[in-house]
């Protein structure tokens, strides 16, 4: 298996300094952007594989000679490795193992983030993928309390009581980075009453999940859209939180320059 790892860029790329792809030869994991330039790389690890090649470098001008627009350059490093073990995301707790809970575990689990099915019910967790790990808890609300910060909550269970406990509880953790639960409109507009009762400000909470996507009550399909909007907003999230990083490092390059 051949490693291709973008290692330097300049002007505009279809992806970043540090992203990768594996290709064997007759399956590809990860990608570098698509479009020829995949296929140029893709292409020349083949060959290497073929002919027993450790190493290579190739550059690449993103340009109309090989049909693509973003008008920047990439160099790309190939080498002979293993994929490493995917270094684990951020926790999704998901809370309710039913249709739409396990689907959107499943839509979660491809991404670069860590999901896990939390239910009260052992028949409904058995339902869920091998992959997937999952929580028995008679008292989900403990779990939200345990979380890590930065972890986002998706509340989906069977009972609209439990719920709306739940939901209280995720919003009452300033470090949330998404909470949403599945429903209607007037399901939110009850809940913000509830909330209000409990001194919760309900204004984070994304209910409907998805909102803003065809409406689809297919449970892989509702999964989809969720799983989506759940990792704009982590994203979203994670970029805001490195600009403050980025300048208290400011102050000090400055002085090296200096």
């Amino acid at each position: 298996m051949i490693q291709v790892r973008v290692v330097r860029t300049w002007g505009s790329t279809p992806r970043e300094q540090g992203a990768e792809m594996f290709v064997a030869r007759g399956q590809l994991v990860g990608t570098i952007g698509g479009g020829q330039l995949e296929w140029l790389a893709v292409d020349r690890a083949r060959r290497m594989l073929a002919e027993r090649e450790e190493e290579a470098v190739m550059t690449v001008t993103l340009g109309p000679d090989i049909g693509q627009c973003c008008g920047g350059r990439v160099e790309l490093a190939f080498d002979r490795a293993r994929p490493a073990a995917r270094e684990p995301g951020a926790p999704v707790l998901i809370f309710g193992a039913g249709d739409v809970g396990r689907a959107l575990a499943e839509a979660l689990r491809l991404l670069p983030l860590s999901p896990k099915l939390i239910d009260q019910r052992q028949e409904e967790l058995d339902l869920a993928g091998p992959e997937t790990p999952t929580i028995l808890s008679a008292l989900p609300e403990a779990e939200i309390r345990a979380a890590t910060p930065g972890a986002a909550y998706v509340i989906l269970t069977h009972d609209h009581g439990l719920d709306f406990l739940l939901a209280v509880e995720a919003l009452g953790r300033p470090d949330a980075a998404y909470v949403g639960m599945i429903g209607s409109r007037t399901k939110r507009a009850t809940f913000s009453h509830y909330a209000a009762r409990e001194g919760v400000d309900a204004r984070a909470l994304v209910c409907p999940i998805g909102a803003g996507f065809p409406r689809d009550k297919r449970p892989e399909v509702i999964a989809a859209f969720a799983a989506a909007d759940i990792m704009a907003r982590m994203t979203e999230r994670s970029e805001r939180s490195a600009v403050p990083r980025l300048e208290a490092v400011a102050p000090s390059l400055s002085k090296i320059e200096a």
